[in-house]
């Protein structure tokens, strides 16, 4: 194992901030805007996206100023991944905490951060931006990611 593998040996807390960042492979679900089931507790994904995704790059166009810009924006933390099961069930950061490998996909594993795309996980061109959606219309956008 080399030293690249780190996400293998390094425990989520351990980790660098560039090793923490570097276990974000780009899908962009987190950004999704979510519903939660009041009597189940439930989170059920919409295909609509914060206004501050930029759909091309498949990333957050404010990232350093996202918790202020956007203040229910949630950081990922390892407690984060640990506890929330809003967090895609391919995201390496809950993979991670849940004792997981990441997916052959995954750039750490693949070497390509284009694996992400070609694999289909990504949100990108499968979105519309919060700003041409009501609130009260969140329910009309309800899907099964990934889809």
């Amino acid at each position: 194992m080399s030293d690249n593998d780190f996400w293998k040996t390094t425990p989520l807390e351990a980790m660098s901030e560039a090793q923490w960042e570097a276990l974000c492979d780009g899908c962009g679900r987190c950004c999704l805007l979510k519903l939660e089931d009041v009597d189940t507790g439930e989170t059920h994904y919409t295909n609509v996206v914060c206004r501050y995704h930029d759909d091309d790059a498949c990333n957050c166009t404010c990232y350093a100023e996202r918790s202020r810009l956007v203040p229910d924006c949630i950081k990922v933390t390892p407690e984060v991944a640990r506890s929330e099961a809003w967090l895609p069930d391919t995201c390496a950061y809950r993979l991670l905490a849940e004792g997981k490998p990441l997916f052959d996909w995954h750039p750490l594993v693949s070497g390509d951060p284009a694996s992400v795309r070609r694999a289909s996980i990504t949100i990108s061109g499968k979105v519309v931006s919060e700003e041409y959606v009501h609130p009260d219309e969140l329910d009309a956008h309800l899907l099964n990611w990934p889809d």
